[in-house]
Formats: structure tokens, sequence, C-alpha cells
């Protein structure tokens, strides 16, 4: 496991990736939007550019710190079982992140929403993830 010792190292790891994932969660939740900044993971509005507001999830992969794989769970959605390595921001406290599992949209006519949620969750230890991913900013059914 990454980040056994409770040094300043682990910490700053935690922190850089909690501030990241606080911006991703406050915008999810529709929070106040600042056009000042052009990308990135924590590009401070939704969507291709700040005058569209029709998405409400910013996809997200975790890689490990360990040997830096891509990490996927499984879900259950309608009677399937599947595995997915995108995720979506739910909850933090310190460095535990809590996600939903997103699914492919079975829907493939569907190209605006490539994703659907699933009612399975998972929570990461931010000490144990190496990198994360930003993936373009999309409308999620049923959020």
């Amino acid at each position: 496991m990454c980040n056994q010792n409770n040094d300043s190292t682990n910490t700053n790891n935690c922190q850089c990736l909690n501030e990241i994932l606080q911006v991703i969660l406050q915008l999810q939740r529709g929070g106040e939007q600042n056009n000042e900044q052009p990308g990135g993971c924590d590009k401070p509005f939704l969507g291709p550019c700040p005058s569209v507001v029709c998405f409400n999830t910013r996809p997200i992969n975790f890689y490990s710190c360990s040997n830096a794989t891509l990490w996927a769970l499984p879900y259950t959605l309608n009677g399937t079982t599947g595995t997915s390595s995108v995720f979506r921001v739910e909850n933090l406290d310190g460095c535990c992140c809590t996600c939903r599992i997103l699914a492919p949209n079975p829907d493939t006519t569907q190209t605006a929403s490539p994703y659907v949620a699933t009612e399975s969750y998972c929570t990461f230890n931010l000490n144990c993830v190496g990198a994360l991913k930003c993936l373009a900013d999309t409308f999620v059914p049923c959020i």
C-alpha cells in the first residue's frame, strides 16, 4: 500500500488531490463558476465553454500510486454486472473520496450521454491514489 507513513509527503499528496476533487465536487453541486482558468481537472466550469450549462458531471479515472494501474471496479445495472474505471465524485472527507461508479451508456445512440449512473459506490483512500485523469465533462442522466 502506498503512503503508509504519516509524513508530510503523504499529507501533501492527499491535500493536492483533495483540492482538485473539491473543485470538481463543488461544480457538480452547482457551485459558483469562475472563468479565469482555461482547463484541466480543476477547470472552474463544467462543459466545453463557460456559457454551456448542460453538464452535471466531470468523470474521472483513478490510478494506483504503487504501479500506476487504472482502477476498475464492479457494478450492477439493471441486473447486468460489469466493471468500470469511470467515477463521479460524490463526497470528500479528508483523504477519503466517495465516488459513484459510472457505466457505459447501453444506448449507443445517446452520444451526448456516454455514461449512466449506477447505484454502486466506492471510497478511495487518496493516499493510495497516484494520479487522476479527468474525462470530458458530460451529462449523466438520473443524477
